[in-house]
């Protein structure tokens, strides 16, 4: 099996630290709002992934995240004189009853910030022993870039000299422009939680890195994780900061192999809340069938920006028409769970880095063959049974068609 690496820029063959076990580990969302097509796409191309994986014989332990504990999150539940555990209930089951319309399945851990604070308190203490990281005057705590020579290789950045020294004006405790937060101090009534440091908040981004040390991580393993995954806007400063952190505060290395999913726009603009343009997953569910959608959101490489348009939805929904055309064909047939060359093909094609279009091609292929065969020949045993298999083994691996 073959996987684009997004750091090291290349095809690489994926071979986990303990095969046939595989580690994946993907940034959910931060549960403050209903999810928009950006999640789904991140959600669908890692449902795939781990679809993909399994079909290939390996056994996989799928982590998501849901981000619990953000500034977002309380400025969302003051709005609305609730607590933060009524928002981010409330926006988590939203989100799972949108994800299972589109047929994503459940990851095997989905671990919360706020369930994870011991690891994280863990973490910051190592990095602080280590020097890795300092506290200030009013109880912050950050992550010294300068502390660690490997910072920004990750996602290839160059820092320059006047950036390294650099200062914030506003605040001169902080020792270089690019120190991220570990934890934030809080000394008003606002919305905190006690910790050796003081009350306050997690930094985002010691989250992530924490609740892998805790679920995923194996003492002894080169990487924390087989492979990191998430939206192509984590790659910095996100997965940067959270790479560094695990490298300095533990004996591992983040993840061997790095996934990233290209953005969403709509009608050829990027999908922002600021633009006005962010297209909520649950309207897009009361115009079409969450079956359509997920053919639509899978029908271009991950890697590849995704442009929302309707055109382009009704094509996609025409070809999943087809297939259930042939199934309508088969009806009420019975079948046996036989390997065709189709099924072979198909996973040769997801296995080479999810290669979408050539196996949307070779389903096209497929349905148009075995209807001419049936047109010839309405009661052919052996061709009813093939088809049969092929789309079972369609809605498996693919999740359609079923």
């Amino acid at each position: 099996m073959q996987l684009y690496d997004s750091v090291q820029k290349t095809k690489r063959e994926f071979i986990p630290q303990e095969e046939p076990k595989v580690s994946l580990y993907v940034c959910g969302p931060t549960v403050y709002d209903d999810a928009h097509l950006g999640h789904a796409k991140s959600a669908l191309v890692f449902d795939l992934l781990t679809r993909v994986l399994k079909a290939n014989g390996f056994e996989v332990i799928y982590a998501r995240n849901i981000t619990d504990i953000d500034d977002k999150i309380i400025n969302k539940a003051k709005e609305q004189n609730k607590t933060i555990k009524e928002i981010t209930d409330f926006y988590t089951n939203a989100y799972h009853v949108e994800m299972s319309k589109l047929g994503v399945k459940r990851p095997d851990i989905e671990p919360k910030a706020t369930e994870s604070l011991e690891a994280m308190f863990e973490l910051i203490e190592k990095l602080l022993l280590s020097d890795h990281a300092y506290k200030t005057s009013n109880g912050d705590v950050y992550f010294d870039t300068s502390s660690d020579c490997d910072y920004l290789k990750l996602s290839h950045r160059v820092q320059d000299e006047s950036q390294k020294l650099q200062r914030i004006e506003s605040f001169s405790e902080k020792r270089n422009s690019a120190d991220f937060a570990l934890w934030k101090s809080v000394h008003d009534d606002g919305i905190s939680f006690e910790s050796p440091f003081g009350k306050g908040r997690p930094g985002w981004h010691i989250e992530c890195s924490a609740m892998i040390e805790k679920h995923l991580a194996k003492k002894g393993n080169k990487f924390a994780v087989d492979i990191h995954g998430g939206g192509a806007d984590l790659l910095f400063p996100h997965h940067e900061n959270e790479a560094a952190q695990t490298r300095c505060a533990t004996s591992h290395v983040l993840a061997n192999y790095w996934m990233h999913n290209g953005f969403v726009n709509i009608d050829g603009e990027k999908m922002s809340k600021s633009l006005g343009n962010s297209f909520f997953l649950k309207d897009a569910l009361k115009i079409y069938d969450g079956e359509v959608l997920r053919f639509y959101l899978l029908s271009t490489h991950y890697r590849a920006n995704f442009n929302f348009n309707e055109e382009d939805l009704l094509s996609s929904k025409k070809r999943l028409d087809k297939i259930y055309r042939l199934k309508k064909r088969l009806f009420g047939l019975s079948h046996k769970n036989e390997k065709t060359a189709f099924q072979e093909q198909l996973l040769k094609a997801l296995s080479d880095d999810l290669n979408i279009s050539e196996s949307l091609a070779l389903i096209d292929e497929m349905t148009t063959e075995i209807n001419e065969k049936l047109d010839n020949d309405a009661k052919a045993k052996e061709t009813k049974s093939q088809a049969l298999s092929n789309l079972a083994y369609i809605e498996e691996i693919l999740g359609f068609g079923g």
